[in-house]
């Protein structure tokens, strides 16, 4: 398997949340890994559990360290589900998965970026927004190679592994971006398709200012689907949300901002100019 040296290049940035593991539900652990966020699903000691994304490059032990906190040493993921492939949701992956031997999952859609095939559109650092955005050029934006280490997740919405819970195809971000809902109690996962901070703003990502936004500006390529894939996660209602980037939030602070959000999309989170704009 191809590394595409993900590993050589480290965003020169992270937030004050960097390492912290934050407990959202029972069975639900949240890890924030520079600006990124890693999640771990199933309950603590059990057998069985999976992670949702893989991180910043160079992040491994730092997961590896969490996991072993939480499911105790030589309790290996059953699998690990991606909401996307870029960079910083894919970090880590390649020595976790010859760490752990653990099989991958993500959207059919997703494939020709997770097997050497293709490489993402390039970030637009002339985007609107804030310093981030600015300084996007810099991130890679390569493919990586994973062969038939990477399965496509089921036609019929279930996730490996994990009773209950449904992937839900949220493009716009990426095309083949997925989320993840459980109705029991209306949990989301959200990926990037929406996060809970200002991922263009320098200042908020440093300091985890939470706020609803939509997807990250400088790599959003379909501004449309991003819109209906907004619009239908804010049709689950959910109860708490964990987003690729910021603090979870929940309650009645979800309800309002995610829709605000859905119904303002175009003012809120689409920019007024960029080379992915019509």
């Amino acid at each position: 398997m191809e590394d595409h040296h993900l590993n050589e290049k480290v965003l020169p940035m992270t937030s004050m949340s960097n390492g912290d593991v934050r407990k959202v539900r029972e069975d639900i652990y949240c890890l924030s890994v520079q600006i990124v966020n890693v999640i771990f699903l199933g309950l603590p000691k059990s057998d069985e559990w999976v992670l949702v994304d893989a991180g910043m490059p160079r992040s491994a032990e730092l997961i590896k360290k969490t996991a072993k906190a939480i499911y105790g040493p030589n309790h290996p993921p059953s699998a690990i589900i991606l909401t996307h492939g870029h960079f910083d949701h894919v970090g880590a992956l390649i020595e976790l998965m010859e760490y752990w031997e653990a099989p991958v999952y993500a959207h059919i859609k997703e494939m020709p970026y997770l097997t050497g095939q293709e490489s993402y559109p390039e970030p637009d650092p002339s985007v609107e927004g804030g310093m981030v955005a600015k300084i996007s050029w810099m991130f890679p934006n390569e493919g990586i190679n994973l062969d038939e280490k990477v399965q496509p997740l089921p036609v019929d919405q279930s996730v490996p592994f994990l009773d209950g819970w449904k992937w839900i195809h949220t493009p716009g971000h990426t095309k083949g971006h997925i989320s993840l809902f459980r109705e029991s109690d209306r949990s989301l996962i959200a990926g990037d398709a929406f996060v809970n901070v200002r991922q263009d703003s320098l200042y908020k990502v440093f300091t985890q200012e939470r706020e609803i936004s939509g997807p990250p500006r400088y790599l959003t390529t379909d501004w449309e689907a991003a819109k209906q894939s907004v619009t239908l996660l804010e049709a689950l209602k959910p109860n708490i949300a964990v987003t690729g980037h910021g603090y979870p939030a929940e309650g009645e602070e979800l309800k309002l901002g995610l829709s605000k959000l859905a119904r303002e999309f175009d003012s809120l989170a689409k920019p007024d100019h960029g080379k992915y704009v019509e």
